[in-house]
């Protein structure tokens, strides 16, 4: 295999975040669903920005939060996404490029707006997301760079993208780069919604093209329609080559064939906010196998990754992980 330019490209909606905070009545006044992410048009998107309190803006969306906390352990990052050339298209891809990361693809010039997500997190640290994903959900093979692909020891597909045939032919394609270049295919299922309105689509997608597979409890007993986690992890075990399964505060399951690693949640003072949790976990993952670490050790990354961003409002890092890393780790 040659040599890599990057540990992981990324592809994923390339979004901003608009982040409030919200008591559970607002929640319930405005029939949101707590604690899950739901796409809506730009008339609510509107509505429901114009609504909100005081927020914070920045650059976002899953794959790209990953990408991000790659970055932020001193990592190789790059990122597929498709913005227009609006404020917010401009916005989003400053913010990419300042952290050293590649992006591919041109804006658009006419059309959906740059795609936006509104997140309100409740006392509890819950984030509830509201997200219009405009020109991002138009991502088609056209705008996969096979360079990026080719070159990345990971290509790293975000599940929320697989709404749209153009994106689920993006994926495949990108997958199929990937494979002939001698690289590693991973998936990160999002939301347990999300595998409900495509279960089968991934599951076919897991069996022919995911090397690591990235899901919550619900999440992966939602995928193999199970009434357990431990029957779901029998299912996936044999299913995909490595398979990380999170469980908040309970920490994470990483099952390759017959090696099982149970791995702790690290400790925070306080979880602030859990926006981005799974996506720093993600990263901190794939950045130790990147580097050739054994399993339980990437996990272990993960988890200081995961605790770092949960413990403080928005899903990317404040401190630089591989401080908190080599801390940590020693």
């Amino acid at each position: 295999m040659a040599d890599s330019l990057y540990d992981v490209v990324g592809i994923g909606n390339a979004i901003v975040d608009v982040l409030a905070h919200a008591d559970d009545a607002f929640i319930a006044r405005h029939n949101l669903n707590k604690g899950t992410m739901t796409l809506i048009d730009a008339e609510r998107a509107d509505a429901l920005y114009a609504a909100m309190g005081p927020a914070i803006e920045v650059s976002g969306g899953s794959a790209a939060n990953t990408i991000a906390s790659i970055a932020s352990l001193g990592g190789r990052g790059a990122f597929i996404g498709k913005v227009r050339d609006d404020q917010l298209g401009t916005i989003f891809r400053h913010d990419i490029v300042s952290l050293g990361i590649a992006f591919g693809g041109r804006p658009a010039t006419d059309g959906l707006s740059t795609a936006r997500c509104l997140i309100l997190v409740t006392p509890d640290a819950q984030r509830t997301m509201n997200t219009y994903l405009g020109v991002a959900s138009e991502l088609s093979v056209e705008d996969v760079d096979p360079a990026l692909i080719a070159n990345a020891k990971t290509t790293y597909l975000e599940g929320y993208l697989w709404d749209r045939p153009a994106a689920k032919e993006a994926f495949i394609a990108a997958a199929e780069i990937a494979h002939e270049a001698g690289r590693s295919v991973s998936l990160s299922l999002s939301d347990p919604f999300c595998v409900d309105r495509h279960r089968d689509d991934f599951l076919t997608l897991v069996d022919r093209h995911v090397d690591i597979l990235f899901a919550n409890e619900d999440e992966i007993v939602s995928l193999y329609r199970e009434h357990s986690f431990d029957a779901a992890l029998q299912r996936v075990r044999h299913h995909c080559p490595i398979a990380v399964l999170t469980r908040s505060e309970k920490g994470a399951v990483v099952v390759a064939g017959d090696e099982v690693h149970v791995v702790d949640a690290e400790s925070v003072e306080q979880v602030v906010d859990t926006t981005g949790a799974g996506d720093s976990y993600a990263a901190g993952f794939l950045w130790g196998l990147a580097r050739d670490l054994r399993l339980e050790i990437c996990a272990r990354i993960a988890a200081i990754c995961a605790a770092e961003v949960i413990s403080h409002v928005g899903a990317r890092p404040e401190t630089p992980l591989v401080d908190l890393v080599r801390q940590k780790l020693g």
